[in-house]
């Protein structure tokens, strides 16, 4: 049965229409740092394009802020006494953005589709899920099976867009699965609709009336995404009225200014995404540990975190946040130069000098461009001949696909893709996750790879707890990493808007039909 608020917006527009008088819609515009590569669900990897998807297309569940796994197209599901069965049982009156209604076959085709591509998020499940471990028992319900306890299965499946079969199998060439199409269009059930993309550019999408979940009175009936990371630009749209919320990526000095503008707030929000230096641990001069050590020693922690991007200390791999799978013993590391050269005296570069060494940090980024100065200035000083490398996002993530291609050092963030230690530790340790700007690390360890798989397989939670706890103490052994800090997101927000909640999965707290307009 629709909501109240479903219709009750329809319905005030007719009756002032009626009455002479225009009903606005509730326009907004965002700036994103990145551009949108694609909006096909089976192969979206970073947080424009899971902003992008997670508007456009729903899954089965959805996420909470508190990381609860909460019901979206499903309404309930089941899981079997050996955790390797799962049960959903599909809402009724769903339906897709052309009217059709969303039906088990579908769920089935967009799980099947996703593990053919083997794309985007696919890595997460292809080894305890194949094509034939999804079914649909009926039209409404669908069974997985799992080859094996996989015990994260059900933080990974709001991952799990569904597309609609009929649209996209009459959109197919030579059995490519629509791939060519939905990289360009949208074929979903989520709360919007994709009105336009100019690529590099900007992105609009429409509320879709229909959508199944209804819409409250203060809905967004139109989200654009403008692609700039200029603060000048950001600054000036703001100042014109033509932006309603900043990325989460920009400079003190803007949120400075559009804070004291008096028409935008900026609102806070603690995170589990840690701003890291990825290490590439297989190519010189970071091969070698001590190299690694010694870069996680010589960094002005203080200083990044408190004057050049506020943030948390980040003390390993796993954020608080994580409860009981942190190991608590990691100590926040400290900028100690002495450290550092202590480090280097005990590595296979002892005693050369210009040993090169690079630095990849995204282009047009100012922070990112004062920490890479920062680290030019400190190991020139400790013997290194620096190559700063400024470059945009898509361009770093196809560098991130080849080990000799991945730089030295490289400023990442990461947060949870899923609410779930795994997300943390497989997607940027696990040898079967390597060659994503996630991964950037290189890292494959047997050992690491070991104690990750063995906390997959087992449901006893303190048991997944220790063995998370032992990969950690592996990979602080093999510092990959310098930790940066942990982010607290920020975004200059237009004071009519409301509704940006943290929520520990990829992009989902960008879901615009959970914000509102306030302002008459």
């Amino acid at each position: 049965m629709k909501s109240a608020t479903k219709w009750l917006k329809p319905l005030l527009a007719t009756l002032i229409a009626g009455a002479g008088l225009a009903f606005a819609q509730v326009n907004i515009t965002m700036n994103t740092v990145q551009i949108f590569g694609t909006i096909d669900p089976a192969k979206v990897t970073d947080y424009t394009e899971y902003m992008a998807a997670a508007n456009l297309y729903d899954g089965l569940v959805d996420v909470d802020e508190t990381g609860a796994i909460v019901p979206l197209l499903a309404d309930s599901w089941e899981v079997s006494d050996d955790a390797k069965q799962f049960t959903f049982t599909l809402k009724d009156g769903a339906t897709f953005h052309d009217g059709s209604p969303v039906e088990a076959s579908d769920v089935v085709y967009s799980v099947r589709r996703l593990l053919t591509i083997d794309q985007g998020p696919s890595y997460l499940v292809r080894d305890v899920l194949d094509v034939d471990g999804v079914q649909a028992l009926d039209n409404n319900t669908v069974q997985f099976t799992l080859s094996e306890i996989f015990s994260p299965f059900l933080t990974t499946v709001p991952l799990m867009f569904v597309v609609n079969e009929e649209v996209v199998e009459a959109n197919a060439v030579d059995g490519d699965w629509g791939q060519e199409y939905l990289n360009n269009n949208a074929a979903g059930a989520g709360p919007y609709m994709l009105d336009s993309w100019t690529r590099g550019s900007s992105m609009t999408v429409k509320r879709y009336e229909d959508w199944h979940m209804g819409w409250h009175a203060e809905a967004i009936d139109q989200v654009r995404w403008l692609v700039t990371n200029d603060e000048a630009t950001v600054r000036s749209l703001a100042a014109a009225g033509d932006l309603h919320m900043t990325s989460q990526y920009q400079s003190n000095e803007t949120y400075d200014a559009l804070a004291n503008s008096g028409n935008f707030r900026v609102v806070e929000e603690p995170t589990a995404t840690g701003f890291t230096l990825k290490l590439n641990t297989k190519v010189a001069p970071t091969d070698d540990v001590h190299v690694r050590r010694a870069i996680a020693c010589a960094m002005d922690y203080e200083t990044i975190r408190e004057f050049i991007f506020p943030s948390d200390p980040m003390a390993g791999p796993l954020p608080p946040s994580f409860g009981d799978a942190v190991l608590d013993t990691i100590e926040v590391a400290e900028y100690d130069l002495d450290c550092a050269r202590e480090e280097m005296a005990q590595s296979k570069y002892a005693g050369q000098d210009n040993i090169p060494i690079s630095h990849l940090y995204v282009a047009n980024t100012p922070f990112e461009e004062e920490i890479a100065l920062m680290f030019d200035a400190v190991f020139t000083e400790l013997g290194f001949d620096v190559t700063l490398m400024a470059e945009p996002w898509n361009l770093i993530t196809e560098m991130a696909t080849d080990v000799n291609q991945t730089p030295n050092v490289n400023q990442i963030f990461f947060g949870p893709t899923y609410p779930s230690a795994d997300s943390m530790l497989f997607t940027q340790y696990h040898s079967d996750a390597a060659g994503t700007w996630a991964s950037m690390e290189w890292l494959q360890d047997e050992q690491v790879d070991s104690l990750i798989d063995q906390a997959r397989r087992t449901a006893d939670v303190s048991e997944q707890n220790e063995l998370y706890q032992q990969a950690q103490a592996r990979i602080m052994e093999l510092q990959p990493n310098a930790f940066l800090g942990l982010q607290t997101v920020r975004h200059a927000m237009d004071n009519c808007l409301e509704g940006f909640r943290y929520v520990p999965m990829q992009s989902f707290d960008y879901n615009f039909s959970n914000y509102s307009w306030t302002c008459n």
